[in-house]
C-alpha cells in the first residue's frame, strides 16, 4: 500500500509514520510537508534513507502538486492543520486557509481519484462540557469555541459532505489531547517540562481547573490503524485517552517527576474562550474496532519527560521560533 502523509514532519504526523513504518515496512510513505514553524524534519532524520519514505515540501493548497502526487496513492492520511489555538485568536488567516481549504484541495484531488481517505480531527470541535457533563461521542453536536476549533469543524463537514455526496471512502477520527515526543514545546506539556529544565516558571491560565482528556501519540496512531483497517467508510470515531486532569494537577505531576518546587507555578490571566472540560467516550471504537488505550498516563508522561531532557538541542532549536 502507498500512503500520502499530509504534515508527516510535525509533532502527531511524524510518530505515526515511525508507528507505520515499524509495524508496515514494505509500505511506502509519501510525506507532504510545508515545513512550517511546528514541521521539523529532524523528526524523521532515521528515515531519510528509507527506501520506501520520500519527503515532499509542499502545501496542501497547491492543487496542482496534490493532483500529482496522489495519481498512484491508495490511502491519504490527512493530519495537516495549523493547530495552536493561542494563535489561531491572535489570527485566524492560517487556519482559515490550511485547515478548510487546504483540506478542500485534498478531497477534490480524492474524489478524481477515489482515493480512501481518513481526516485527523479533534475533540474541539464539539465546544466544552461541565463538570458533570456525559463525554463527547460520534453523536455529540458540533459546537466550536475558539477560531481554531471551528476551522477543524468546518472540516470535517466537508469530510462528511464528499461522502455523502460523492460517495467518496472517508472515515474520520476526533481524538482528545496528544502528547509525548517530537511536540513543539508551545504546547502544555512540552513547554512546562522544557521551562522546568531551563529553571523557567510554568504559565498556568486562570486558576487551572480546566480539565482535558490526555492521549499518548502512539495510542492515537494505534487508534488511526485500526480505523483504516477496520472501520466502516463513512463513520466517525471518537479516540480518548481515558485521563481527564485538571492543568493544576497536571502541572503538579510535572514538578513532582521532574522534583521541582510548587512555587514554579506561575498563575497567568487565563485564555479568552478557555474551555472547561473535554472528555472522550471511545466505546464506539472498542466495541467496533477492539481499541482501546493501553499507555498509563503516568508512565506516558515520565517518558516523555525523560524525551526532552535527552533531546535538548531539538526543542532548544525549536523554542526560539515559539
Amino acid at each position: 500500500m502507498k500512503l500520502l502523509i499530509t504534515d508527516g514532519a510535525g509533532f502527531i504526523g511524524s510518530n505515526f509514520i515511525h508507528y507505520w513504518m515499524k509495524k508496515y515496512s514494505d509500505d511506502k510513505i509519501v510525506n507532504l510537508d510545508i515545513l512550517t514553524y511546528a514541521g521539523n524534519l529532524e523528526n524523521l532524520k532515521d528515515l531519510e534513507n528509507n527506501k520506501n519514505y520520500k519527503f515532499i515540501k509542499g502545501d496542501i493548497c497547491d492543487a496542482e502538486l496534490i493532483n500529482n502526487l496522489v495519481k498512484d496513492i491508495d490511502l491519504i492520511v490527512h493530519f495537516a492543520a495549523e493547530s495552536h489555538v493561542d494563535r489561531s485568536i491572535i489570527s485566524s488567516q492560517d487556519f482559515i486557509r490550511t485547515n478548510v481549504e487546504g483540506t478542500r484541495v485534498l478531497l477534490d484531488a480524492a474524489k478524481k481519484y477515489n482515493i480512501r481517505f481518513h481526516h485527523i480531527s479533534t475533540d474541539e470541535v464539539f465546544g466544552a462540557l461541565n463538570f458533570k457533563d456525559k463525554p463527547f461521542n460520534e453523536k455529540t453536536s458540533y459546537d466550536p469555541r475558539s477560531p481554531y476549533s471551528a476551522s477543524k469543524a468546518a472540516a470535517d463537514h466537508l469530510v462528511r459532505a464528499y461522502y455523502h455526496t460523492y460517495k467518496l471512502p472517508i472515515t474520520i477520527s476526533n481524538c482528545s489531547n496528544n502528547y509525548g515526543p517530537y511536540q513543539f514545546p508551545e504546547k502544555i506539556i512540552p513547554l512546562f517540562i522544557t521551562n522546568l529544565i531551563e529553571n523557567k516558571k510554568v504559565p498556568v491560565y486562570g486558576e487551572g481547573k480546566n480539565i482535558r482528556d490526555w492521549i499518548y501519540v502512539d495510542d492515537h496512531n494505534a487508534g488511526i490503524e485500526a480505523i483504516i483497517k477496520k472501520g466502516k467508510i463513512g463513520e466517525t470515531y471518537c479516540l480518548g485517552g481515558n485521563c481527564e486532569i485538571s492543568n493544576l494537577e497536571l502541572t503538579k505531576k510535572i514538578l513532582n517527576l521532574m522534583n521541582v518546587d510548587e512555587k514554579m507555578i506561575e498563575f497567568v490571566t487565563d485564555r479568552l474562550g478557555h474551555d472547561l472540560r473535554y472528555s472522550i467516550d471511545f466505546s464506539k471504537a472498542k466495541n467496533e474496532l477492539g481499541w482501546e488505550p493501553i499507555v498509563d498516563f503516568d508512565k506516558g508522561l515520565k517518558e516523555t519527560i525523560e524525551w526532552y531532557k535527552n533531546n535538548k538541542i531539538w526543542w532548544q532549536n525549536l523554542k526560539d521560533l515559539s
